[in-house]
């Protein structure tokens, strides 16, 4: 099941049906909702857990032995405007140098002990479709990251690896874009502190607005049989910068849960990036950052297309 928001009225939730329409949940007559619930948003639809999940595998099941009813709230995925499958997390958390070949391609970074990762704003959420803003202050090196992400489905607190993707509602799509004018200031200053405030220059340069591109879809766990292999492909202008599986990860998912549950309480709704593999602009010689009107893609087997300019 691929569930979606609409860009419209501060975002109405949808659901992929048949053959690649979209079902407003907000207009869809009575007759196809579970016990007349009408979902207000995606988060909602997974603050009930499996239950809701459930009940839009119901609603679709009615749409689709009723398409004629339901026409008025059936659209082509062309015509869909798209805000981030969760647009109003409580948290978006991303974790940083976790494939192999990205850390080799990094001046042969050491792969960290554990789990590497940071904050990210809702503000800097963006739909598929929609246009990165240049940040005026730093315009020139703009890079690109594509990531797997997977969303939290139930409250997770100090779980263990074992019982871990139990939490997973599903997976979509990132783009961590991230101004990279500073880093260089990682490296620069006397220890330790130079480099500590090197570091969260860098995690600034990623949470500008728009600077989160995700989705199109949630793509629930059931339909991805193993989120540890899959192809994701990144294409700039249609040439391919980023091409690998995600058996490249070095933390796998049940651990990034474990091991960062184990401070924070995750969310029904929350968006944990996994992090970006080889192939990134800072990596290359040559480096390759985008600029107004590039256009980015990001490619993951089984979830989605996510597509976005630059503006």
């Amino acid at each position: 099941m691929k569930l979606l928001t609409i860009d419209a009225e501060n975002g109405q939730p949808g659901v992929v049906v048949g053959d690649g329409q979209v079902l407003n949940l907000s207009t869809a007559p009575e007759s196809v909702l579970e016990g007349k619930w009408r979902p207000s948003s995606v988060r909602e639809i997974l603050e009930r857990d499996s239950a809701g999940l459930d009940a839009v595998r119901r609603i679709i099941g009615a749409v689709e032995s009723n398409l004629e009813e339901c026409a008025s709230s059936l659209f082509d995925l062309s015509e869909i405007e798209y805000l981030a499958p969760i647009p109003n997390p409580w948290l978006i958390f991303s974790v940083g140098m976790n494939y192999g070949r990205h850390l080799s391609e990094m001046s042969n970074t050491p792969a960290p002990e554990n789990p590497a990762g940071f904050i990210k704003t809702r503000d800097s959420l963006l739909g598929s479709g929609k246009a990165i803003p240049i940040p005026p202050q730093c315009p020139n090196q703009i890079d690109y990251e594509g990531e797997l992400c997977f969303v939290i489905g139930r409250e997770c607190h100090a779980v263990s690896e074992e019982e871990a993707m139990e939490y997973v509602a599903g997976y979509t799509i990132a783009n961590d874009v991230s101004a990279r004018d500073w880093i260089p200031d990682i490296k620069n200053g006397e220890p330790p502190f130079g480099p500590i405030h090197g570091w969260e220059r860098n995690i600034l340069g990623k949470n500008l607005p728009g600077f989160t591109p995700c989705g199109p879809f949630l793509t629930t766990k059931d339909e991805v049989a193993d989120p540890h292999n899959l192809h994701l492909q990144t294409r700039l202008n249609d040439e391919v910068m980023q091409d690998t599986k995600t058996d490249d990860l070095i933390f796998k998912l049940p651990e990034i849960i474990a091991y960062y549950s184990q401070w924070y309480r995750f969310h029904p709704g929350d968006i944990v990036t996994t992090g970006s593999p080889s192939g990134v602009g800072i990596g290359r010689d040559p480096h390759i950052f985008m600029h107004a009107g590039d256009t980015i893609e990001i490619e993951l087997e089984g979830v989605g297309v996510l597509t976005n300019t630059l503006a």
